[in-house]
Formats: structure tokens, sequence, C-alpha cells
């Protein structure tokens, strides 16, 4: 289990980092989100004893990274794939770190196995693509067999079956029992990995949620209505926090209210509807719609 407790990092006069508290549970794959510039690569850094934090705490299990003694064995991270010495070979990048950290040999080649890297274990890092090399930093986070696992852009660099590779992996050490924190821009994928969500936003924490929870109570959310009184129908859900707008005549795309309301209102005054059709928010609309407010870079595009 990983514990944030009022995490906060400063670089002089700039919080990067702000009161973050928040629990990453053994037995689920849980996403780390945010825009760029969020913090998410700097919490990881504090989580791991890399950056040490200005105030607050963080610990994997129930100490600090610092104070496991075996920490291969207890916290596999990959933050930096290519923090590697280009000249070694795959294989005895992994023999190294297994040797200073009392790892037996046999799970050099359980882990080489594990990530499709058995064929090129003999080729020197420097030639690796950086799919390869993505999967190098796996084996090594995997390596000490940890009960921890924490990764930062996973995916990145992987073709299409790497992907789905990744993803069925994370899956899979989440069902082990084990802890599976992994950072991620790709909004599609952890849709499809990740159980529970951790979104943060200029530092500070957004959402601690399930990803199904997160998706459906975003006002990222529409409705299709079909009605012949769309005025009429316009003007009785009028309210601050309701959007209508209208694709066509007659038809209506309605935000910030539900399907029954909708519905509910239009029976009270009489008004039929030919369709309402829910559509339910994406991860990636209901992240937008969330986090809008804490880009750190936003485009302004003009109109063609």
């Amino acid at each position: 289990m990983i514990t944030a407790s009022e995490l906060t990092k400063r670089y002089g006069d700039k919080t990067v980092v702000s009161d973050l508290t928040f629990t990453v549970r053994p037995g689920t794959v849980t996403g780390f989100l945010g825009p760029n510039g969020a913090g998410k690569s700097t919490t990881m850094r504090m989580i791991l004893g890399l950056d040490a934090p200005t105030h607050g705490s963080a610990t994997v299990g129930d100490r600090a990274y610092a104070d496991h003694s075996a920490p291969l064995h207890e916290v596999g991270a990959l933050l930096e794939a290519r923090s590697v010495h280009p000249g070694r070979t795959a294989y005895h990048h992994l023999v190294a770190l297994a040797l200073t950290h009392g790892i037996p040999r046999s799970r050099v080649a359980h882990v080489l196995d594990l990530t499709g890297l058995t064929d090129v274990a003999g080729q020197r890092v420097k030639g690796f693509s950086l799919g390869m090399g993505q999967r190098l930093g796996i084996a090594a986070a995997l390596l000490g067999d940890p009960a921890t696992v924490i990764l930062d852009e996973p995916v990145n660099g992987l073709d299409p079956e790497g992907v789905l590779w990744i993803r069925t992996l994370l899956k899979s050490l989440a069902a082990e029992g084990r802890t599976v924190f992994v950072s991620s821009h790709l909004m599609s994928e952890m849709a499809l990995t990740a159980e529970h969500l951790i979104i943060i936003g200029r530092g500070r924490l957004l959402a601690d949620t399930t990803v199904d929870r997160f998706v459906r109570e975003s006002g990222a959310g529409t409705v299709k209505v079909v009605t012949p009184e769309a005025g009429l129908l316009t003007e009785l859900l009028a309210a601050p926090e309701v959007d209508v707008t209208s694709s066509a005549p007659g038809a209506l795309e309605v935000r910030g209210t539900d399907a029954e309301h909708i519905g509910r209102t239009a029976a009270a005054h009489g008004i039929p509807l030919f369709e309402l059709t829910p559509h339910a928010a994406s991860l990636e609309e209901a992240f937008m719609d969330l986090t809008r407010d804490s880009l750190e870079f936003a485009a302004h595009l003009e109109p063609a």
C-alpha cells in the first residue's frame, strides 16, 4: 500500500505539489492522472525517496522507501527507462541489479521472458528501440518480485501488441494482490486498465475515486432529445448548470442534467419526446472537463 500524507514540494516560491493526501491500495490498478505540469512525476519521485518533500510524508507498505532494507524486493519502479548504461546488454544490466540486491539469477531469466526480451537479451541497450527500452525498464522493476509496482508512462513507445501486453500484465499483478500505481496520458488505455483513479491538477488533488464513478458523475455526459417542442423544453430546463444546444430542428443536446429529469419535465408539461438518449462521457471527456482549469499549457485555436 502507498500512502501520501499532506505531501508538498516547493522549489523556491513555486509550489509543484500541494498537500496531497491519498492511499493506493493493493489488489487493484490505480491510475495516476493529471495534465502536463500537474506534479505527477514529482509525486512519484517523493514516494520513491528521490526528492525530499518540503512538507508531509509518503510511505510504501508501512515505512518510507529509504527505510526498506531490501527496496527492490518491496518496490519496483519505472520512472526513466533510458537510465541504463548503453554499453551493457539487457541480460548483464539485469544481472548487475540482481547481484547487488541479493536476487537470484533465475529471476533475470524470468523477467526477460515475462517482458518478451529473451531473444534480444544479448544485445547492447544502446541499440534498443524506445519500446524495447520500456520493456527492459519494466523487467528491472519486476526483478525483485515486489509487492508494490510504480510505473510512470509504461506504454510510452510500445506498439499495439505491447500496449495490450502491459495492460494484461498490470491487471495480473493487481490480481495477485500487489499494489499497482501507474501514470499515463493515454485516457483510452487507462479506461481499459485502471479501476481506481487519483487525479491531480496544479499539484492539488482533484479526484480520488473509481473509474466507473468518475465517468458516471462527470458533467461531460450529454442527453440527446428529439421533440417538436424543442423551444419550450429548452426554457423549462433552463438552470445555471444546464447547457442546452440545438444540433438540428427539433433536436437538442443537453448537458448538466440526466435523462430522467428531462423525461419527467417533459411529461409534466405534456411535451412529446421522440428520442431521449443518454450519452455517457468517455474517461477522456470526463478528465478534460475536470482539469480544464488546471492546465499549465492551453492552446487557443483560432477558427478556420
